[in-house]
């Protein structure tokens, strides 16, 4: 699958990480390959990817590493080729890969030297013996288990900032693909047939109908209004926004029009289910087309 990476806005994420935390991360392609968005990696790293036969073994052990991800979820942590700790997530377009957020370069907080012999016996194949590269190693940065689950964390939330922005995205989008991209950026806008359709460059006739196969036979004021009230509820839950200024932020600026589009996708009027602590799976189940 091409994939295509917004490389300015990437690099520059990558680097304010590192600027803050000294912990390098990067992006790998759906095939495990680096696409080189940051070098500035720990001397040890540097030293054996300068070497021909490391490189190549760096480069195997990036496609290994995405092949053999099988956590449920996260980061999935693991020594490389050369016994360092790096950890590897999945950045997903649906249920579908379009590229893996890397960190690593680091040590765990276990006995440093106990570490470097481990790492020793798999260095034998270094010109001049393992032994050339254990000033770098000792170089490494160690953290705690406290600090790696922060960390992790920390990137699982970039993960979602990345996907918001569309700093990855599949080369090449079907037009289904295009409009529900396009819907969820662009629904706190005033939008409406015609103004999609010049947007897309897609008929009206055949945004009519791409409408109506993501919504399961609905209409596209009814996909609008869907992302509008979703956002809505999550503004209804967890900001102290009056009912009109939560209207106004998604985007729908008569309060009566508002609560009626609300009640009709919801079942419920927005103070209820504000008041209510109501259940954000329910939907009302016999509505009528907006």
């Amino acid at each position: 699958m091409n994939v295509r990476f917004d490389e300015k806005q990437l690099l520059q994420l990558i680097t304010n990480l590192y600027i803050l935390t000294g912990m390098a991360a990067n992006i790998l392609d759906p095939q495990g390959r680096d696409i080189r968005l940051f070098q500035d990696h720990p001397p040890f790293c540097r030293a054996v990817n300068a070497n021909e036969e490391g490189h190549r073994r760096c480069v195997n052990c990036d496609a290994w590493k995405v092949r053999h991800y099988t956590a449920e979820k996260g980061f999935q942590f693991y020594r490389c080729h050369a016994g360092i700790c790096e950890a590897v997530m999945p950045l997903y377009d649906k249920n579908r890969p379009l590229a893996y957020l890397i960190f690593g370069c680091f040590l765990d907080a276990s006995p440093i030297e106990r570490q470097w012999q481990a790492s020793r016996a798999l260095l034998d194949w270094y010109p001049g013996g393992p032994d050339r590269l254990r000033e770098a190693f000792f170089q490494l940065r160690q953290y705690s288990e406290q600090e790696l689950r922060a960390y992790a964390e920390l990137l699982e939330a970039l993960s979602a900032y990345i996907q918001l922005k569309g700093m990855i995205q599949p080369a090449v989008q079907s037009d289904l693909q295009r409009l529900e991209e396009y819907l969820d950026r662009h629904y706190m806008e005033k939008l409406s047939l015609s103004s999609i359709s010049e947007q897309l460059h897609i008929g009206r006739t055949k945004l009519c109908a791409l409408a109506k196969e993501l919504s399961g036979g609905r209409t596209l004021s009814y996909l609008i209004a869907q992302r509008r009230i979703n956002a809505a509820k999550l503004l209804l839950l967890q900001s102290s926004l009056n009912i009109s200024a939560v209207a106004e932020e998604v985007g729908i600026s008569d309060y009566n029009y508002f609560s009626k589009v609300f009640r009709s996708i919801t079942g419920v009027t927005p103070s209820d289910f504000r008041r209510g602590g109501h259940d954000l799976s329910h939907e009302k189940r016999n509505r009528t087309d907006l």
